[in-house]
């Protein structure tokens, strides 16, 4: 199908760039390999900066997140993930470490899929046939999924299958999306975003061990607190 055209290219973008990185990680040494994740953590604290600071409502926000986390915690997402994720590296890498195979597939996934560039590049290329949004979105993953690999290894690869799966559902729905995705509602999107990439960054920092996916709900309570925001300022 034409629409999922961008959505295939951000997928190769993702597999391209972790080819390159793992190239990357087998010829360095882990001394210089500390380095790299070093720099990939401060790139994605200031990416999670910018996006929670760039919009969004903090009287949203917090309660999204302090919700989200305990339903996830609830639910043990991310154990649930992890455990899948190294599942499959049994299958496909059994040599290579479970906890960076899945947590490299975990922090990959959630870089690439959470945020407004996934929700309004899908939109566009589903209802518009414009993909401008998603290829600029692609170049930069295909770049960080080089630093990713280098330094998580080869689940990164694994993200790429989220990417197409996450961004496909959003293209081929975008008709049924389009009305409800609001202006101020991406802008919680993407500064609630902004804090579960700050997640990423903590993580790979060393500074605190946070099991980031288990604070997902919080993307489906931001919308639904929008969404009631403004049903009430409409009603108002």
């Amino acid at each position: 199908m034409a629409v999922m055209i961008a959505t295939v290219v951000n997928t190769i973008a993702v597999i391209i760039g972790g080819l390159l990185g793992l190239l990357l990680r087998g010829r360095i040494s882990e001394r210089y390999q500390s380095a790299v994740t070093v720099g990939v953590g401060l790139v994605t604290l200031v990416l999670g900066m910018s996006m929670a600071i760039s919009g969004g409502s903090i009287l949203l926000v917090i309660p999204s997140l302090i919700l989200g986390g305990l339903a996830g915690t609830a639910l043990r997402i991310e154990d649930g993930i992890l455990k899948a994720g190294n599942t499959i590296r049994r299958i496909i890498s059994p040599k290579e470490e479970g906890g960076t195979f899945g947590q490299g597939f975990l922090d990959a996934t959630v870089l690439f899929c959470v945020g407004p560039m996934t929700i309004i590049g899908s939109i566009e290329a589903g209802l518009q046939g414009r993909y401008d949004v998603i290829f600029t979105k692609s170049a930069m993953d295909g770049f960080m999924a080089i630093i990713l690999a280098a330094s998580s290894g080869s689940g990164v690869l694994l993200s790429a299958l989220s990417v197409f799966i996450v961004q496909g559902a959003l293209t081929l729905g975008a008709g049924a999306l389009a009305p409800y995705v609001t202006e101020p509602i991406l802008a919680e999107i993407g500064a609630l975003g902004g804090y579960l990439i700050l997640m990423i960054s903590l993580n790979l920092l060393n500074l605190k061990r946070v099991k980031t996916a288990d604070f997902l709900p919080a993307v489906l309570l931001v919308v639904l607190f929008a969404w009631g925001r403004d049903a009430l300022a409409l009603a108002g």
